[in-house]
């Protein structure tokens, strides 16, 4: 068995050729799985064509993914009955090889210790502080593969999965059933405490009262600010406001009509309940344009431009915080990121260039200038009502003393990090001088910044460190925020 050849023609083909959406099953997963069954076969006492065995189904599990999704246990067998008679390994041995690699099918069903190493390999994460980084990843590939269709319904399996799991070999039920308990724990008391999987009770009393302060503020923006003075925003709340001005139809009819196939669309590219609530606000804010008295409040366009993009900024931001939107655009550009290369903010700009190039062919450079000022102020206004103060920052360390600094913002500050492998040094005039080093990556919230930067610089004052502002965060060791 010439394993060594294997693995690198394996990793080789894995890193070229896997798909871009497998985001959990990729290259490191292979290496991680690798590394856990060598682990455990030591704990476990595993040695010689054995371990050699374990090694090759190990590397071998999953190039399945190679071909396809589901039913990919059958195709990893298919390339190991073709590929590594080319490495010198017998029938017999591709025999045991597709016959471990078949045990890690969900259910796992070993049947020798081989087996059972393999399979606690393979789940090696669900008893660490990795499995909500690891869970979020397979969420999200298996939404991207059109195996689940939304959250609630991935948290509900992720439950009852972790229910059923066991570990098989003394060595993973010794070392990581404790922890899988913990993240089980964790989960239900997520649910328990934050209501994310059935909403109820968060939608009738925080959400209901976030949604009706966002509608009231975003309708005073509206009637007191923007329509009198002919002005305009972005989004489908600027479409409205343009047909309301071009047809005279009445403006709460627009805005439901027009954001209604993007609450459909929220059906699918997000989940029922976010829908639901997005059309009771939408039909909230027509309620409040239609019945409030709301007073003209300025004419001066300055104000006007500024203030009404503000107070509109504050209502879309509240109903945002609330699980929900009052304007379908993001949803729009949400799903066609999903099925094009473009950025989420590229489709915004380019839908609001189109919605403000009209303007100003219709009403005038001047008002789509001033309508451009008022989008700014609302989209600066929905990122702070939105983040707050608490507008996640991420962190890069570079560091001779990385092992000291890893330990502290783990014990100390309580964040999750990330370890690149990287190398410093290449200074001019010594450019042949440089050594390895870990390079450390962590997201922190913005308080917490003056904070990690008197951590490192106690531990060393002379380490590089550069931060940049992260758009948006989700899993690990963060806060979490309704999708929206």
């Amino acid at each position: 068995m010439q394993f060594e050849k294997l693995q690198s023609f394996v990793i080789d083909k894995l890193t070229a050729e896997l798909p871009a959406y497998l985001i959990y099953h990729d290259i490191q997963h292979t290496k991680d799985v690798l590394g856990y069954a060598e682990k455990l076969a030591a704990e476990e006492n595993i040695s010689g064509q054995d371990l050699m065995l374990l090694r090759t189904a190990a590397l071998m599990h999953d190039t399945g993914f190679l071909e396809a999704h589901t039913g990919h246990e059958e195709v990893s067998c298919s390339f190991a009955q073709t590929f590594l008679p080319q490495f010198e390994y017998t029938n017999d041995e591709i025999k045991q090889i597709c016959q471990l690699i078949m045990a890690t099918r969900i259910p796992q069903q070993p049947d020798n210790k081989l087996a059972e190493i393999l399979c606690d390999a393979d789940l090696y994460y669900l008893g660490t502080n990795l499995y909500s980084q690891n869970a979020d990843n397979l969420y999200l590939e298996l939404e991207n593969a059109g195996l689940i269709k939304s959250r609630e319904e991935w948290v509900h399996q992720q439950i009852k999965f972790l229910h059923a799991h066991h570990y098989f070999t003394n060595t993973a039920i010794a070392q990581l059933a404790p922890g899988q308990q913990q993240n089980l724990e964790a989960l239900q008391s997520e649910i328990v405490s934050h209501k994310s999987v059935t909403g109820h009770q968060e939608f009738y009393f925080s959400d209901l009262l976030l949604i009706i302060c966002g509608v009231v503020i975003a309708g005073f923006s509206l009637k007191g600010f923007l329509v009198p003075n002919d002005f305009f925003d972005g989004g489908v709340t600027g479409i409205s406001l343009l047909l309301h001005e071009i047809t005279g139809y009445n403006l709460s009819y627009i805005i439901l009509i027009a954001n209604l196939p993007f609450i459909i669309m929220g059906i699918f590219t997000i989940n029922m309940r976010f829908a639901f609530k997005t059309l009771i606000t939408i039909i909230l804010l027509g309620v409040c344009l239609n019945y409030i008295p709301y007073p003209l409040i300025t004419s001066d366009k300055l104000l006007v431009s500024i203030f009404g993009g503000f107070f509109l900024g504050i209502g879309i931001g509240l109903t945002m915080r609330a699980g929900c939107a009052v304007d379908g655009i993001e949803v729009l550009a949400l799903y066609t990121w999903r099925r094009t290369s473009f950025t989420i903010s590229e489709i915004i700009l380019a839908l609001n260039i189109v919605i403000f190039s009209i303007a100003a062919f219709k009403f005038g450079i001047q008002t789509a200038l001033y309508s451009m000022l008022t989008y700014f102020t609302a989209s600066k206004t929905v990122d702070y009502v939105i983040e707050g103060i608490e507008a996640y920052t991420g962190v890069t360390i570079i560091s001779g003393k990385s092992e000291i600094i890893k330990e502290r913002l783990v014990n100390e500050l309580g964040r999750g990090i990330t370890v690149y492998k990287g190398q410093r040094g290449f200074l001019p005039g010594k450019f042949e001088v440089h050594s390895d080093v870990d390079i450390v990556f962590t997201i922190i919230t913005r308080l917490e910044l003056r904070k990690l930067k008197n951590l490192v610089a106690d531990v060393d004052p002379e380490a590089f460190v550069f931060a940049n502002t992260v758009k948006e965060a989700s899993g690990g060791v963060i806060k979490r925020r309704h999708i929206h």
